[in-house]
């Protein structure tokens, strides 16, 4: 039994130490199907709000910085 599994390992071991484990590249395949499928159901679904458009007017940096513009959070008129 041992001179069958030391004449299998010869030839396959320095084939298993390159390629990844089996495992791995189960998990990596199925990591690019779910993302070929996530992207397949967005493109289908569309845009989230079709009006949304981006006029181009950007005075700062940073998200909500048209907030400032209607007052912010706090109001403007206290």
């Amino acid at each position: 039994m041992d001179e069958l599994r030391e004449a299998s390992s010869g030839v396959g071991a320095p084939l298993r130490k390159v390629l990844p484990p089996p495992a791995l590249c189960g998990f990596l395949l199925l990591l690019a199907l779910m993302g070929a499928v996530a992207y397949a159901t967005g493109a289908a679904a569309g845009p989230v709000a079709p009006g949304m458009q981006d006029t181009g007017n950007h005075r700062g940096g940073g998200a909500g910085g048209g907030t400032a513009d209607m007052g912010g959070m706090h109001g403007g008129d206290r």
